[in-house]
């Protein structure tokens, strides 16, 4: 009896391999995993342009309040160089890696404040690998937020009640998600996490970054506007980054540490996409094709739209579940979801595909 469970779980485990192969050799045909330089380069000078147009904006407007409009101007423009620094990291822009790393590294730092060598660990060896998996993917360990319901037992207090109701707090938290990132970063720095490589070239041109952007905008809008305006331009960073990022995984199942799924079911079953089109691609960097970007990670984020399609036909072939949204209700969920995990109600990964993942 032993030995035909293990037969069968050896002849189950080649079948699910040979599922993403087979998906991976349509989308090799159809070419869509060919990096897009004219793309790549169109971006690079774009973003060129809209920095050149916000600068001129923060020292003609000079000592103004209309100043605020040009802190959100440079939140939502920080955000669109952060995607652009998301996909050299997953080697979509570049064919050399080296080069990749540099880019990402230049502007991960320099530009948006945040560390590469820290974010390439957090979000590609442990996030990517192992979406919504407890103990293992960081963007759920508890913290501010209670993901895992298993987290919430045993709080007592003001605590408690916080997390009972920590759905409602997820939209103001978001305006902090910015300064979390920064000083994220600047811890992993200078802690010394080993996965940093070029430790002190990071720290040097995050430091550039965090400290001398403040002192630019009271230069040139004075220190009141000043500080005020480096306020609202994190605040809104924070929400573009994390409004863009949240929709995609939270209230999606959670995995408990020692259940094993294969890489197509792990990567779809956990993630969920945003309607919305090509006008919700540049909102969220193609975050919105976020299980197609799960599957081939590498493919550049303008092919993401292409590749839809074959990959929701697949799953329906598969009969694997294919979760897609609107932006608002991936809110919805997210709150409701939040306020059931901080009451400890919710078993991680409580659905049918539980019973089947467990019993092998």
């Amino acid at each position: 009896m032993l030995e035909k469970r293990r037969a069968n779980r050896g002849t189950e485990k080649q079948e699910f391999t040979s599922d993403f192969s087979a998906l991976m050799a349509q989308v090799k045909e159809a070419g869509l995993l060919a990096r897009r330089p004219g793309w790549n380069t169109l971006r690079f000078v774009l973003l060129g342009i809209s920095y050149v147009v916000a600068f001129a904006m923060l020292f003609l407007i000079g000592e103004s309040w209309w100043q605020m409009a040009t802190a959100v101007v440079f939140g939502i423009l920080f955000t669109q160089t952060a995607y652009v620094a998301h996909d050299a990291a997953h080697r979509q822009i570049f064919t050399n890696g080296k080069v990749g790393e540099w880019v990402s590294t230049i502007i991960g730092n320099l530009f948006i404040g945040l560390s590469f060598g820290w974010w390439l660990k957090k979000h590609n060896a442990l996030h990517h690998a192992n979406p919504n998996k407890a103990g293992v993917d960081g963007d759920i360990a508890p913290g501010a937020l209670i993901f895992d319901p298993a987290d919430a037992q045993g709080l007592t207090g003001l605590r408690k009640w916080l997390a009972a109701h920590q759905g409602w707090f997820f939209f103001p938290l978001l305006t902090l998600a910015g300064v979390q990132l920064h000083v994220n970063s600047v811890k992993a720095i200078l802690v010394g996490q080993s996965s940093i490589k070029r430790r002190w070239i990071e720290g040097i041109f995050i430091g550039i970054r965090i400290i001398g952007f403040p002192l630019i905008a009271i230069w040139a809008a004075g220190p009141v506007i000043g500080i005020v305006f480096t306020i609202v331009q994190v605040m809104v960073f924070g929400v573009h980054m994390g409004g863009s990022f949240a929709p995609n995984h939270k209230g999606q199942p959670i995995v408990p540490k020692d259940v094993k799924i294969d890489f197509l079911r792990r990567q779809t079953l956990m993630s969920r996409n945003i309607s919305g089109g090509r006008p919700m691609g540049f909102l969220m960097g193609g975050l919105n094709y976020q299980i197609e970007h799960h599957l081939f990670p590498s493919m550049p984020s303008v092919n993401l739209h292409k590749v839809q399609p074959m990959v929701r036909e697949y799953c329906a072939q598969k009969d694997i579940k294919y979760t897609e949204t609107t932006l608002f209700e991936s809110f919805g969920i997210i709150v409701r979801y939040l306020n059931r995990a901080g009451l400890g109600q919710a078993d991680p990964f409580d659905c049918p595909v539980t019973a089947q993942f467990r019993s092998r």
